[in-house]
């Protein structure tokens, strides 16, 4: 690693760099670092990336920071234009209800309602459904295609008082290049009394390659890189149908019930609680009627296009799992009378 100058001596002055107040807060790691793969740290890794992403990665890039990076600017396109287009797709019916006659407010109401309901669930469907893929991979190939790491970056001093230790701090995953994963952050650290490989001896025991193996990461890194290659296909054809069938859900009539009840005061304990059980209630209603469709509907299309979509989101999801946990790249089984992989064998 390149340390970043920590001072220059100019015509005997000592300039000493001092961290920008808006990277102060990314002092928390001191070096690349591993992190678990739990809602509380996904909550928070998502909070950080939204709240950079409409206030100090913009303000880096309009001013032409010389450490505003392509990381900056993909999570500001990962999160502005969804936040926008969102609103835009809430608001274009329910914003300009006055200006309609009644029974038309009342129809754009409802249509707008859908909308909004189509967007929350848009969003949160194309989030779930990833652990339709991941869960089932990590239980049987015990690889966890999202672990997150916590990346360090040295900054550049921008001005002449700035700190000279100044990082800034990026959230990715592991397997992210599939081409060059962080193996080094998949290793014990020995200094905590980690076995090196205890990582990989898992993985490589939950694929039947056996346990105590001298170079178990080894063995592991095809059928890893195999695995991150497969579930990126995977998550990309599962996540978007069960995004298209939330919407699908959206738009159903049942939710009218639903919208005439809904309330988000919290403090109204009867009436929120009301609500719950009316959006429960719609929600079972709704994916009946997606399912069974119109009945009164004369084209075959329009009658079992429901149950089409959901059959077909469920079967490629399925079968996107069993692609992916369909290992090629395992080693060949040990002849365990001619080697033994946790010994130690010499070729003469």
């Amino acid at each position: 690693m390149i340390s970043p100058i920590s001072n220059y001596r100019g015509n005997n002055r000592l300039i000493e760099f001092k961290a920008a107040p808006e990277e102060s807060e990314n002092s928390v790691y001191k070096e690349d670092t591993l992190l678990p793969n739990n809602f509380a740290t996904r909550a928070r890794i998502e909070l950080d990336k939204f709240t950079k992403s409409i206030s100090i990665y913009p303000a880096k890039g309009i001013k032409g920071s010389i450490n505003s990076n392509f990381y900056e600017f993909l999570t500001i396109g990962q999160n502005v234009p969804f936040i926008i287009g969102s609103v835009v797709l809430m608001s274009i019916f329910n914003s300009v209800n006055k200006h309609f006659s009644h029974n038309a407010a009342i129809k754009a109401s409802k249509l707008g309602n859908k909308m909004a309901l189509g967007v929350l669930l848009y969003a949160g469907a194309k989030e779930a459904s990833k652990l339709l893929i991941t869960k089932p991979i990590k239980m049987i190939t015990g690889i966890d295609t999202e672990l997150p790491y916590a990346k360090v970056n040295y900054l550049l001093p921008e001005q002449p008082d700035d700190n000279k230790d100044l990082t800034s701090t990026e959230y990715h995953k592991i397997g992210e290049s599939v081409d060059f994963p962080r193996w080094d952050l998949l290793y014990g650290d020995t200094k905590k009394g980690e076995v090196r490989n205890f990582r990989y001896d898992k993985i490589a025991k939950k694929n039947g390659l056996g346990s105590d193996l001298n170079d178990s990461d080894q063995d592991v890194k095809p059928i890893y890189k195999e695995v991150l290659i497969k579930s990126k296909l995977a998550k990309s054809l599962s996540t978007f149908l069960w995004a298209a069938s939330a919407v699908a859900l959206a738009f159903q009539d049942p939710w009218n019930d639903y919208f005439n009840a809904a309330t988000l005061k919290f403090w109204k304990g009867k009436d929120f609680m009301h609500s719950l059980k009316v959006f429960k209630r719609s929600l079972v209603k709704s994916v009946k009627n997606l399912y069974n469709g119109n009945p009164e509907a004369v084209s075959p299309i329009k009658k079992h296009a429901g149950k089409a979509l959901l059959g077909l989101t469920a079967l490629t999801t399925l079968l996107s799992v069993a692609n992916t946990v369909h290992l090629t790249k395992k080693p060949q089984k040990y002849n365990n009378e001619i080697i033994k992989p946790n010994k130690e064998s010499v070729v003469c």
